[in-house]
């Protein structure tokens, strides 16, 4: 009877279902080794605990998840988490109800938080003007200079020093070009590296009202004489063979870890592809600037992404999205992160954990993306948010794709950039007036 009784304890034990854990949707932008990246942040989350599970989904491009999120969030079935490039922080920051600041959500789980731990330049482009951190700083890059070693060398230039000024690129472009190059430059994210981090680097608006930090009456400042001569600049090298244009976005990724072009700027979260593939010596370097003009070179802004937390999920959940985001905030799990991908490390803690341990000693070049944004910032500096930033973008490329093609001088697209993406403003301002 016993033995019965305890078999038919036993049955009842393994019938019975195990404690369900909350599961955590997480939608996301990054493909590639980026993708790896993100999928291992998850897995050993997952692995840390046993009361969360956090599932990651590509959604495709940071456009595409921004769009299909949208279209989620209408529909009433938005995902917990959602990864949105900082062009978009200005329209998430609109979308109130939409949203959940992360602040909140922290503190309601009862979970440590210190927004003052955060690298300031970073953790501040997330954070409204009442001091309330509004989303979770994931991968934060900035954009930094590569080049290729081996072409260097070969041109006849030497690899160990970088071109810091935009003179300095002309003459090694032209060299490269001479030694049999075909791209000796390049660039992804024109408006990125062109024009936002061009006019922070040389303390220069980009827009008025403090680059949109002032309020949502900003204007477009793109087009002064400075912008306007780095244009010619780049238009001259493009018609000399010196500068190849390779398309929108991030579309000029692939050419500089393939070899095919010698120089470029691009992002810092570029390093993780470069050094899977790139079969040469490779350098990274500040970027470059103009010497004749004051202030110069200032500091750059970030770019990448954040977290944000949807509203209107159950209390578990966010606790589940709380523990995640302390979970990412460990320095080293930071460290290692920044280490395997070239963003920023997003803490103070993380970023002199990585220095103890002789990384940058070790793999010269990586600390460029930090240096350059833990300077010392200026009101024109601080970064720029703006309504219908993507938007603007796409003026951006469809304005300046006609001066590499001849149409238009570069005045001409800029004051259209300017026209045009100030239409959009306007739209953003009266759409979010309260």
């Amino acid at each position: 009877m016993k033995l019965k009784l305890s078999v038919a304890a036993l049955v009842v034990a393994f019938t019975l279902p195990a404690q369900a854990q909350t599961q955590i949707q997480w939608w996301h932008a990054m493909s590639g080794p980026l993708g790896e990246w993100i999928g291992d942040l998850a897995k050993d989350f997952n692995a840390s605990q046993k009361e969360y599970v956090v599932v990651p989904t590509y959604k495709g491009t940071y456009g595409e998840t921004f769009t299909a999120a949208m279209a989620a969030y209408r529909a009433g079935n938005a995902p917990d988490i959602l990864q949105v490039y900082e062009v978009g922080t200005a329209t998430m920051m609109a979308a109130k109800g939409a949203v959940k600041p992360v602040a909140e959500v922290m503190q309601a789980s009862g979970a440590k938080f210190d927004p003052k731990a955060y690298v300031s330049a970073v953790a501040g482009y997330y954070t409204a003007s009442n001091g309330q951190m509004l989303s979770f700083p994931l991968n934060s890059s900035t954009t930094v200079f590569y080049y290729n070693k081996d072409a260097f060398k070969a041109a006849g230039l030497n690899p160990d020093e970088a071109p810091k000024t935009w003179p300095e690129v002309v003459l090694a472009a032209a060299k490269l070009k001479a030694s049999g190059h075909r791209c000796p430059f390049t660039t992804s994210w024109i408006s990125w590296t062109q024009l936002e981090s061009f006019s922070t680097w040389h303390n220069v608006l980009f827009a008025t009202q403090n680059n949109g930090f002032g309020g949502p009456t900003a204007r477009l400042a793109f087009n002064s004489p400075l912008h306007v001569r780095h244009f010619e600049n780049l238009a001259n090298m493009a018609k000399q063979g010196l500068f190849v244009y390779k398309g929108r976005d991030n579309k000029a990724d692939v050419v500089f870890p393939s070899g095919e072009c010698a120089m470029m700027t691009g992002s810092s979260g570029l390093y993780s592809r470069v050094s899977k593939e790139a079969k040469f010596a490779y350098g990274i370097s500040t970027l470059p600037y103009y010497p004749d003009v004051q202030g110069a070179p200032q500091n750059t802004i970030i770019g990448g992404a954040s977290l944000w937390v949807m509203n209107g999920k159950k209390p578990e959940t966010y606790k589940g999205v709380a523990s995640f985001f302390n979970y990412l905030s460990k320095p080293e799990v930071q460290s290692a992160s920044h280490k395997r991908t070239g963003y920023l490390p997003v803490t103070m803690a993380s970023y002199q954990l990585t220095e103890k341990s002789g990384w940058y000693k070790e793999k010269p070049g990586t600390d460029v993306a930090v240096t350059q944004m833990i300077r010392k910032t200026t009101d024109k500096s601080r970064g720029i948010r703006i309504g219908n930033f993507n938007q603007i973008r796409t003026i951006v490329d469809e304005e300046t794709e006609q001066i590499w093609t001849g149409k238009k001088t570069a005045k001409e697209a800029l004051d259209a950039a300017v026209q045009r993406g100030n239409e959009q403003l306007e739209r953003f301002e009266k759409a979010n007036k309260t």
